[in-house]
């Protein structure tokens, strides 16, 4: 059933995998991963705060709360579309899009995570690339961005492989100790070489007034 919301209505299909808007019925499918732990060993991929590294109840609590409430601040300065990453329909992880001043600067970020048994299989790339199609096939971004710790080697192999150039670096901290952070940059000109034909977005055009993009 179509939602009243468009972004819930947001899907993004690759040959292996889907992206869909992140309803609360996705979200309960999501509760078992992230109830069995997603920061599972070091090096830990995280920056602070984080509700991964609370305890659970309280990790699916905060997780569910923080959805909740990135939802319910969308405006034109600052979105953020959650999404649930479906392989053959069941729900292995989350793909996040994010705007600042999105209708100003045209950039994007983003945010995954993938249950621990799923890694490795090169479904992080494929997540990645989706929701890139979206940003700037589907939105008309101009750059995205992206930053892993130095030591997340998945992360940073994703980033490398999509055609993001090395953008500096910065630090932050995780589990309250500092740690350094690779930044990564793509511009539309280095996402075009590399475009594919084989990604489908659906339901877009709907969701753009919700961004401020008419």
């Amino acid at each position: 059933m179509a939602h009243t919301y468009p972004p819930l209505n947001l899907e993004i299909r690759t040959p292996r995998l889907t992206l869909a808007g992140a309803s609360d019925d996705l979200l309960e499918r999501l509760v078992p991963l992230v109830r069995a732990g997603i920061a599972d060993a070091a090096p830990w991929p995280f920056d602070d705060p984080m509700s991964f590294y609370a305890d659970s109840p309280e990790r699916e609590w905060r997780w569910l709360r923080g959805i909740w409430a990135g939802r319910a601040r969308v405006s034109p300065d600052a979105w953020r579309l959650y999404f649930a990453v479906l392989v053959d329909g069941v729900p292995v992880g989350m793909q996040d899009l994010i705007g600042t001043n999105f209708t100003w600067f045209g950039t994007v970020t983003s945010f995954s995570w993938l249950a621990p048994g799923r890694r490795g299989q090169g479904l992080g790339k494929e997540m990645r690339a989706a929701v890139l199609h979206l940003a700037f096939a589907g939105l008309g971004a101009r750059e995205a961005g992206s930053d892993a710790f130095v030591d997340n080697e998945a992360s940073n192999r994703v980033s490398r492989a999509l055609g993001y150039e090395p953008n500096g670096t910065d630090w932050d901290t995780r589990r309250g100790e500092p740690a350094q952070i690779q930044r990564w940059r793509l511009t539309r000109e280095a996402w075009e070489r590399i475009r594919r034909a084989d990604i489908d977005v659906i339901g877009v055009e709907q969701c753009r007034p919700v961004l401020g993009l008419g």
